[in-house]
């Protein structure tokens, strides 16, 4: 697995990708995802989210926390 640096960029924070790892836009999606970021390219996104999921390794399991059971009004 390949690395980037991180550097500070004024006040934000950047994230120098290797070349092989460059977007042709100008700009992405960006998603907070399994203790990570995803970066997703604006157009053509949900393909290339599908293309995305496909290179997970068989029986990755993303975890995440119990659902909290929501207590509801009885319907009449």
């Amino acid at each position: 697995m390949q690395t980037a640096k991180i550097f500070i960029n004024g006040r934000s924070q950047a994230v120098r990708l290797p070349k092989e790892f460059r977007f042709e836009e100008k700009e992405v999606f960006i998603k907070h995802f399994a203790g990570g970021v995803l970066l997703i390219p604006k157009e053509n996104s949900w393909q290339n989210m599908a293309q995305a999921v496909e290179e997970f390794e068989p029986g990755f399991v993303l975890e995440r926390e119990p659902q909290v059971e929501q207590i509801r009004d009885e319907i009449l």
